[in-house]
């Protein structure tokens, strides 16, 4: 094979025709531009927050391109309403397990309130739409040859600890394991199980963070990259996680944090 063929041949490895996809949180931040990024790759992507014009601007951008879309407004933590519209779908083949929320805060001042805000988005949430999107994914009569794939957005957090983020550290930390055990057991049904886990990126989830300079300066100092990062570059890395480029990778948490945890 020539250098020629052989590119054409990764490229095509990395396309998603055909494919459906589910991005939960993809009104902003990480989860739209990894919407934008599957579409770019061929998918239909379907797209699920709490607000409609935020995915209708998202879905806009798809469209605008010449992909496709569809907009699912629903409340992830509410696994009942979840369920009636993951089985409104005609089939799905990858989910981008995006959705959650972050509250920094002193671990010995953290509310009952707050603990359970963030471990029910975070890790209960994300739990029932992993297993509500594996379930519909079953159903494809095609589905041990075409296989499924399942990304969970982890955080480098899921992998070392930090000050302030006892709550969050702890859910990505289960986020992490929830992958391997998923892994184990949907492998042989032909459907991956992967997360990303990503350093500081700038997307309004983070800007309220960002606006303190002392905390920007301190993330900056722990990434040798010295930069902090942009939501194109993780989504980047779920189009390769959601394609037959990365076929043989179950199991696995791709770090894309500009070399914090490599400390």
């Amino acid at each position: 094979m020539n250098s020629v063929t052989r590119t054409t041949a990764e490229i095509s490895e990395r396309r998603l025709d055909g494919r459906v996809v589910l991005v939960t949180g993809a009104g902003r931040g990480l989860g739209a531009e990894t919407a934008v990024a599957l579409a770019q790759a061929g998918a239909e992507v379907v797209l699920v927050s709490r607000s409609v014009k935020e995915l209708e601007e998202v879905a806009r951008r798809i469209v605008s391109s010449g992909g496709r879309a569809q907009i699912v407004v629903c409340d992830v933590t509410d696994g009942a309403r979840f369920r009636a519209e993951i089985a409104r779908l005609d089939r799905l083949d990858i989910l981008v397990n995006n959705a959650a929320v972050n509250l920094p805060e002193p671990f010995v001042d953290v509310s009952e309130e707050h603990l359970d805000r963030v471990m029910t988005l975070d890790v209960r949430a994300a739990f029932l739409v992993a297993q509500a999107a594996v379930r519909k994914m079953l159903e494809a009569p095609d589905r041990r040859e075409s296989g499924g794939a399942v990304i969970n957005v982890s955080s480098q957090m899921g992998h070392v600890g930090a000050s302030q983020r006892t709550v969050y550290c702890m859910c990505k930390h289960a986020i992490e394991g929830l992958t391997r055990a998923m892994a184990v057991e949907l492998g042989p049904e032909n459907i991956r199980v992967n997360s990303v886990a990503p350093t500081f990126l700038e997307t309004p989830m983070t800007a309220s963070f960002f606006a303190n300079r002392q905390f920007r300066d301190w993330a900056v100092s722990m990434i040798p990259l010295g930069r902090i990062g942009k939501p194109e570059e993780v989504a980047g890395v779920i189009v390769f996680l959601a394609s037959s480029a990365a076929s043989l990778i179950n199991g696995a948490s791709l770090l894309v944090d500009g070399g914090w945890t490599a400390h």
